[in-house]
């Protein structure tokens, strides 16, 4: 046959390392607790029946998920998904201006938008984006699926991980090919939130044309009034990505969206495919974006809270557990893990993870390779039984590998790069 796969496709897609998602290596069969995927542990923010396999009856709401309409395309505007994020994010803390649906396009997760962003305003093999590290890593897949180059500048780990304004600056007036900087806010995995200034310094950058890209995935969970989607009414040059994976509890209907300027919102619905969004997901969405829905979201959203802060009172009295390397505006905690010396060890970390995970059914996630995260593990809040369970069996596990002196294997850093690459 003349077929040949490796002339035929793209050279920067064979290249491209699979995508490790947080089931990769730990699956979820029903005795693992699942501490890694920064997922919501109390479940779907919807008003459900007791049992909780239906969708409570409020006929005032008007909400219903119709099957019987799954023959029809669904409505490829989603103007009533949109008109209900709006009057979500129309906070007026940073702005007396009013979002509409005409500033969202809404998509499969954030990482629709993540993508759409790059195919709008990049040209394969010859643009670039920005990315401050350690951050998100779909932006790099995304990058290389479509042959974009990536600038990293990486955070201040001396300064909270915040950005290096200064340095982004620079390296956008020094380079006319990068059209668009991704910014984490709160970081992933380092759940600190961008200060306002920084973002306003890239924004209002004398000579760069280009877009901030503002990832808000863990917003909810930040203090009120954080979110800057609002801020897109004053600045066309500011994207800002939310999801109802994380807060809403809503992770397996895969819905995000990107708030803009009118200007770049029609740009990327423009380019998006016409039915991207499927009755049962926008049905669902609005049921989660009702009063009723939106009660328990707020309520699952204070457990956590409680069970983070928990966290950070308890970690530190375990012996071998270091300092907290992030912030606290999340569902999850960066901490390092200690070798018998009191250091911080990615040798220990990669060891208490594997442990946790084969021998304990304790899934967290290991970040020891980015920068300013030696010997770190990413822990999702769980319930308070399975927060309880966490820090029964992490003790243990501290306890067996720090006596064997957590001494690296021959493959230790082959294994090291295999468990930080995971995307979660």
């Amino acid at each position: 046959m003349p077929f040949n796969l490796q002339t035929c496709a793209r050279p920067n897609i064979l290249a491209l390392q699979p995508y490790r998602c947080a089931r990769d290596d730990y699956k979820d069969d029903g005795t693992n607790i699942l501490l890694d995927a920064n997922e919501n542990a109390y479940g779907p923010g919807l008003a459900l029946s007791h049992n909780g396999t239906k969708l409570a009856s409020h006929s005032e709401e008007g909400i219903e998920i119709d099957l019987l309409g799954l023959n029809r395309y669904p409505d490829p505007h989603q103007h009533e998904l949109k008109q209900l994020l709006c009057d979500l994010r129309n906070t007026h803390v940073h702005t007396s201006r009013d979002l509409s649906p005409e500033n969202l396009f809404v998509g499969v997760g954030s990482d629709e938008a993540i993508d759409a962003l790059l195919r709008a305003f990049c040209v394969p093999g010859r643009d670039k984006i920005l990315t401050c590290p350690p951050t998100y890593g779909m932006y790099a897949v995304s990058a290389q699926v479509n042959d974009i180059g990536i600038v990293k500048v990486p955070l201040d780990t001396a300064r909270d991980f915040q950005p290096q304004t200064e340095k982004i600056n620079a390296a956008l007036a020094a380079d006319a090919t990068i059209k668009l900087v991704y910014l984490c806010s709160p970081g992933n995995p380092t759940a600190h939130l961008v200060a306002k200034h920084c973002v306003q310094a890239i924004l209002q950058h004398p000579s760069w044309n280009g877009v901030v890209v503002l990832d808000e995935a863990y917003i909810d969970f930040a203090p009120a009034g954080a979110s800057l989607a609002e801020w897109v009414a004053e600045w066309p040059n500011l994207v800002v990505l939310q999801t109802l994976s994380k807060a809403f509890g809503l992770a397996g209907i895969r819905l995000g969206a990107a708030f803009a300027s009118t200007e770049v919102a029609a740009v990327l619905n423009n380019l998006k495919a016409p039915y991207n969004i499927s009755n049962p997901t926008s049905q669902l969405a609005i049921q989660a974006l009702r009063p009723r829905s939106l009660a328990v979201m707020e309520a699952h959203r204070a457990l956590i809270i409680g069970q983070r802060d928990r966290l950070v009172e308890q970690l530190p009295r375990i012996e071998g557990v270091g300092r907290f390397r992030g912030g606290r505006a999340s569902n999850f905690l960066l901490v390092e893990m200690l070798d018998a010396a009191g250091r911080a060890s990615n040798a220990v970390a990669l060891a208490v993870y594997e442990r946790l995970a084969e021998a304990r059914g304790v899934v967290v996630r290991f970040r020891g390779r980015e920068p300013g995260c030696e010997g770190c593990l990413r822990v999702t809040v769980g319930t308070e039984g399975e927060v309880t369970r966490f820090l029964r069996e992490v003790g243990g596990v501290l306890g067996e590998v720090r006596g064997k002196g957590g001494v690296k294997g021959e493959k230790e850093e082959e294994k090291e790069e295999e468990a930080n690459g995971v995307v979660a």
